[in-house]
């Protein structure tokens, strides 16, 4: 009896001497405080985020918030931003109202040779970063975290002006006759899709967003969502009426069978919303099928509305505004197209345009 209480005692002795830690180690905490139980996972550190990193966070919520801007637009505010307070760390800069004009300039310099350790830019590219940046550190100079705009006076490289590219009449007809078979739902949805992306000039995100609510074919309108979620009301030509009634009728409806009831107009073969990616390859599959020399994008249909518009002998302020454009500037880029086209008929036709 004496033994087996030795022998519980001297068990019990080597219990309480495992639990114990030894001096030499360090002591292992619970969240709370609590020294943590056996097999408890040891707390990770939590992260350090900088000043630079918080008023990088509140100015994307602003951008998201107040400005109200479309997810892709803020995707690429957030990457040429990240890519900027990365720069600034990596110079031992963590608070915004440490940085001066000469950093933002050498972070200009660094993406245009790659020299941050990631690729190379271009010049619209480059602009692009530097446009962020600017209006990331007026917004800080705004809310009083910095004392001065070190960016204000940073001006982004000019890329070389390139017109808009489009395609003449004969051509869009070849692509919008290639869509697809018309006895197939996925070829009726591509038709329609094509016919309203040169029938209203629609970028290819506000054709692939339009829900069923925002069609009035009896009307002849379309609602587009532009970018800033910017709604404008626009005409919709009859070929691209009767292209998407036909796809309405005979091709959404067993789309919309495999999927949950989505509100979207295109929808995929799982009845799913439609994606850009995807829209982006049934418009090169039809230029393809159509045998289409260059490359032909969504825009390239949206250049082509306009300079046909213009050609035509529409108002440029008109266009703006079936375009979305914020500016007229941008829309009078087409009238540079349609100057061209002019010129050359011209040079081509009058009899005294070329000296003899």
């Amino acid at each position: 009896m004496a033994d087996e209480r030795g022998r519980a005692e001297a068990t019990r002795s080597r219990s309480s001497t495992a639990e114990r830690p030894r001096a030499d180690e360090p002591r292992v905490e619970g969240p709370g405080g609590e020294p943590a139980r056996a097999g408890q996972a040891r707390a990770e550190p939590p992260v350090r985020r900088t000043p630079l990193d918080e008023a990088l966070t509140g100015y994307l919520d602003h951008l998201a918030v107040e400005r109200g801007l479309a997810a892709n637009t803020l995707g690429a505010y957030r990457r040429d931003l990240r890519r900027y307070v990365d720069f600034l760390l990596s110079l031992g800069l963590d608070d915004p109202a440490k940085v001066a004009e000469r950093d933002v300039t050498s972070f200009l310099a660094a993406i245009r040779t790659g020299e941050d350790g990631a690729a190379a830019l271009s010049a619209s590219s480059a602009a692009r970063h530097v446009v962020a940046v600017r209006g990331f550190h007026r917004f800080l100079l705004l809310e009083g975290r910095t004392a001065i705009d070190p960016a204000g006076q940073v001006q982004p490289p000019s890329p070389p002006k390139r017109l808009p590219k489009a395609i003449s009449l004969d051509a869009v007809e070849r692509v919008l006759a290639a869509a697809g078979p018309p006895e197939t739902a996925t070829g009726l949805r591509d038709r329609a899709l094509l016919e309203l992306l040169y029938g209203c000039g629609a970028r290819i995100s506000e054709a692939v967003g339009c829900a069923i609510d925002d069609l009035d074919l009896q009307s002849g309108l379309i609602r587009l969502k532009g970018k800033g979620d910017k709604e404008r009301i626009v005409p919709v030509g009859s070929y691209a009426v009767a292209a998407l009634e036909a796809y309405l009728v005979r091709g959404r409806k067993s789309l919309a069978e495999k999927g949950r009831g989505s509100p979207a107009v295109f929808l995929n073969a799982r009845g799913g919303p439609l994606s850009r990616q995807s829209a982006w390859a049934v418009l090169a599959g039809a230029a393809d099928r159509a045998e289409l020399s260059g490359k032909v994008s969504p825009h390239t249909l949206r250049h082509s509305f306009a300079t046909h518009l213009l050609e035509g002998g529409a108002d440029v302020r008109v266009v703006q505004e079936l375009l979305g454009h914020a500016s007229v500037t941008t829309t009078q880029l087409y009238t540079r197209v349609t100057a061209d086209t002019l010129r050359e008929v011209y040079v081509a036709a009058h009899p005294r345009a070329l000296q003899a």
